[in-house]
C-alpha cells in the first residue's frame, strides 16, 4: 500500500510503501479487544478496599445482655448492620492484572494499524519538528492538515515539538516505544514519521531490541508495542505514555 508523505506544512514530500503483513491484514476485532482490555486492567490500581470487622476500630464490648431484652442476639457493634460496622464482601486491595501472550499483543498492533489503514486513518509525516516551539503555530498546521483528533507517533519525539503539541486538545504524542492498541483506536487519525515507520518494521522484523524492554504496557505513556499500558496509557506530550504500558 503506499500513501503519500506530508511535512506539516501540508507539502508533498515523496510517497512510502505500507507493507501488507502490518497495515493490510483484516482487522479483527476481538484481538483489538482482548489488548486494550489488558492494557486497561494492568494500569487499573486496584487500591479500593473496604474494612473487615477486625479492621473496624471499635470496642468489642457486647451492646446488651443476651437474654431478657426481646431484642436480637448482638455481639459488638462491628456487625455489618450497624452504623460504622464492616462491609460485607468488598472490595479489597488486590491487582487487576491478567496475562495475555506477546504474540496475540503484537498481533493486536498490527491488526490495529491495519484497521486504520483500512479506515483511510493513516497520515506519513516527513518530520516532526518545530523550528519554534509555539502551540499556537503548530495547531494552525494541525487543522490545514486536518489533524483535530489524531495520535501522533514518532521515532524519538522532540523536546520542542512535545511542548507545542502537549496543550493542543484531542492530540496525543508518543514515541516509538510507546505506541499502543488502546491510544491508536481512541483517536479518529494516527500519523506516522518516517522514523517511526522504520522503528515499527525493524521491531516486527525482530530487529529492534528497544521493544522487549518496553513491553508491559506502560499505560502510561511510554511502554513499548502491542502491550503498553501497564504504564499509563496515553500522554498528551512526548513523555513517553506508557499505555498501555501503558499499551494496549
Amino acid at each position: 500500500m503506499d500513501i503519500q508523505v506530508k511535512t506539516l506544512a501540508g507539502e508533498d514530500a515523496g510517497t512510502v510503501t505500507l507493507p501488507d503483513e502490518t497495515f493490510g491484514l483484516e482487522p479483527r476485532v476481538d484481538l483489538i479487544h482482548r489488548v486494550v482490555r489488558w492494557q486497561l486492567a494492568k494500569r487499573q490500581q486496584g487500591t479500593h478496599q473496604a474494612k473487615r470487622r477486625d479492621e473496624i476500630n471499635a470496642t468489642g464490648k457486647k451492646m446488651y445482655r443476651q437474654k431478657g431484652t426481646g431484642r436480637a442476639r448482638h455481639s459488638d457493634k462491628k456487625a455489618t448492620q450497624f452504623r460504622g460496622g464492616a462491609k460485607p464482601h468488598g472490595p479489597r486491595f488486590r491487582s487487576h492484572e491478567h496475562d495475555l501472550p506477546k504474540k496475540v499483543r503484537v498481533l493486536g498492533l498490527k491488526h490495529a494499524l491495519s484497521a486504520k489503514a483500512r479506515d483511510a486513518g493513516i497520515i506519513v509525516l516527513d518530520r516532526a519538528e518545530v523550528e519554534a516551539v509555539k502551540t499556537k503555530a503548530l495547531r494552525q498546521q494541525f487543522e490545514a492538515l486536518g489533524l483535530t483528533n489524531a495520535l501522533i507517533v514518532d521515532g524519538a519525539v522532540s523536546d520542542g515539538f512535545a511542548k507545542a503539541a502537549r496543550n493542543i486538545p484531542l492530540v496525543d504524542v508518543l514515541p516509538l516505544a510507546g505506541i499502543n492498541v488502546y491510544d491508536i483506536m481512541r483517536r479518529n487519525t494516527l500519523v506516522l514519521t518516517r522514523a517511526a515507520l522504520d522503528g515499527l518494521e525493524a521491531r516486527f522484523n525482530g530487529t529492534d531490541d528497544e521493544g522487549d524492554a518496553a513491553e508491559g504496557g506502560a499505560t502510561g505513556p511510554g511502554a513499548s508495542e502491542a502491550d503498553t499500558v501497564g504504564h499509563e496509557p496515553h500522554v498528551s506530550a512526548a513523555e513517553g505514555t506508557g499505555a498501555a504500558g501503558e499499551n494496549a
